[in-house]
């Protein structure tokens, strides 16, 4: 009996196109070119220069955020950031934003020394975690730096240039829902860019 080559290519076929119609397509937050997509709250400066999106503190010197009108629960999400001057920011996770009160948790962007990599809740708890002072000199400070944030029901995990920064089991964010969120800090003279905001969504049975 000849075997039925027809038949395995088709089998083939059918099985290639259904684990690729089910593998997350990985979303980019950022075109680009405009701010399409985001919302700006606050007085700061949210602009894009040279397919980078920029964060510039503006004449109030306040705190300022720009979040993505879509929620994201779980998922992984890849960026670059460069620190100008003061780089005091952040980018928060399943938040939501009332004026420039956040409701949420940030993984901080800040100079060296300041626990970028690590968990803040914000109008909450304060710092839930932060990374070991060794870990610090994974910060390239005035450099591109690659972020990346995992996040799967109540467990969130950063790295900072390849660097694992923390891993945090945590009830209350497992209940959280929002947008992702980049923040700048108050107090005025700092700058941070921002490109290639990747994210994947994971897909979970829950």
């Amino acid at each position: 009996m000849k075997p039925n080559y027809t038949g395995l290519i088709v089998l083939l076929a059918i099985s290639i196109i259904t684990s690729c119609s089910t593998q997350p397509k990985t979303i980019s937050l950022f075109n680009g070119q405009n701010l399409d997509g985001w919302t700006n709250h606050g007085e700061e400066q949210w602009y894009v220069e040279n397919g980078e999106l920029i964060c510039e503190s503006g004449p109030s010197a306040q705190y300022g955020y720009l979040s993505t009108n879509e929620y994201y629960d779980d998922f992984e999400l890849n960026l670059e950031f460069l620190q100008e001057s003061n780089g005091n920011s952040g980018v928060f996770i399943r938040s939501t934003v009332d004026g420039t009160k956040v409701s949420g948790w940030q993984v901080e962007v800040a100079p060296p020394g300041s626990n970028t990599g690590g968990i803040y809740e914000s109008y909450g708890r304060g710092w839930l975690i932060q990374p070991a002072p060794e870990k610090d000199n994974a910060l390239k400070m005035g450099e591109w730096n690659k972020m990346k944030i995992r996040v799967e029901g109540p467990s969130i995990t950063t790295w900072l240039n390849g660097t694992e920064m923390i891993t945090l089991d945590d009830e209350k964010i497992g209940e959280g829902k929002g947008s992702v969120a980049l923040q700048i800090h108050d107090g005025g003279g700092i700058k941070v860019r921002w490109r290639n905001l990747e994210l994947t969504p994971i897909n979970t049975d829950k």
